[in-house]
């Protein structure tokens, strides 16, 4: 290993983040053809900015030809409790625990530009970095696995035999060449834990995912009233779901994430149903001010908590819907008359 690797190795562990891998942009040129199939079958659902921008996704030595190196990192999340046991308590909602607390984008941002920095000095003025959280046409996992921390599992996600699989991934795509790392491989085996778990069957086959089926993705990211085969699926689940995750054997190895500001909020770990769908829109964005939950709006949120409240059991909770039967929102209004016909 280089001596400039070793110590960018070193700073990043430093600032803050659990691992670190190289790759070159051209290490992942078999992606690009999964990404298509995906597309092509409509797996994608409503996230037409996978289609629109396939052809950088596709291939990160497009998106800017004159990288050099991949730097790869994961910023860990690990939960110190069980996040399917909220799933028991019906008259609460389930908050993905990546989202209990402040928006990983901006933390996990300031640490890249902050290790970028650090890599510029190093390595000379002459040089250049982007840097990359989830928001831009990069396949993150993918490069991750290139640059070795870890592998895509059969729920598409990334896990690693050191670290589980809550982590969030961040790049820097910079012009200073860097020794690549070796790719890791599979671990799963014969496993199928987080196949089997999935409450929509969102798992056409081992390593593929249909977007439209899974709970993460009807929750945050599908617009407008959602199928009514989907909706008892959802349990309780308003922001995201951990199923998948939550039960991988390798997260035994994990260790917990010290990051105080993924830490869960008190108000977010385990909030009443009851006062969530009293939420206005200035009561929206003052409770969430400054989590990933915000993005979604009031109107997607509500829609997603009447949908638990039907499938709580409770009358006197869905009771509670009938105040939003002639809500603006179409899908607030279909999701509240949905949830009263729910009532036991």
């Amino acid at each position: 290993m280089s001596a400039l690797k070793q110590t960018l190795t070193t700073e990043a562990k430093a600032i803050g983040f659990a691992k670190i891998g190289v790759c070159r942009p051209t290490d992942i040129a078999e992606a690009g053809a999964r990404l298509h199939a995906f597309v092509a079958a409509g797996h994608h659902g409503q996230m037409g900015w996978l289609a629109d921008r396939i052809a950088w996704r596709s291939d990160p030595s497009a998106l800017w030809p004159e990288a050099k190196s991949v730097i790869m990192l994961a910023d860990l999340y690990t939960p110190n409790h069980d996040p399917l046991a909220i799933l028991q308590e019906k008259s609460r909602a389930a908050i993905s625990v990546y989202a209990q607390n402040k928006d990983y984008h901006d933390v996990v941002k300031k640490r890249l530009k902050r290790l970028g920095r650090w890599l510029l000095e190093q390595a000379g003025e002459d040089h250049q970095i982007k840097v990359f959280v989830d928001t831009a046409p990069v396949m993150e996992k993918p490069l991750a696995q290139a640059a070795g921390l870890g592998w895509q599992g059969k729920h598409t996600n990334l896990l690693a035999r050191d670290l589980g699989n809550f982590f969030f991934l961040g790049a820097i795509f910079t012009t200073v060449p860097l020794e690549p790392d070796s790719p890791d491989v599979s671990h799963c085996g014969s496993c199928t834990a987080c196949l089997d778990i999935c409450p929509t069957k969102a798992f056409p086959a081992p390593y593929q995912l249909d977007a439209r089926r899974c709970i993460s993705y009807l929750t945050i990211e599908h617009k407008g009233p959602l199928d009514p085969d989907l909706r008892s699926a959802l349990g309780n689940r308003i922001y995201g779901c951990d199923d998948c995750l939550a039960v991988c054997p390798w997260n035994k190895f994990a260790q917990t994430a010290t990051e105080m500001r993924y830490a869960p909020r008190g108000d977010l770990r385990a909030p009443n149903l009851a006062e969530l769908v009293q939420l206005d829109d200035q009561g929206f964005r003052d409770r969430f001010s400054g989590s990933p939950i915000k993005r979604i709006g009031r109107d997607r949120f509500v829609r997603n908590v009447l949908y638990a409240i039907g499938n709580s059991g409770d009358a006197g909770l869905i009771e509670m819907a009938r105040s939003l039967v002639d809500d603006p929102d179409a899908a607030v209004s279909d999701a509240a008359k949905w949830a009263l016909e729910q009532r036991p």
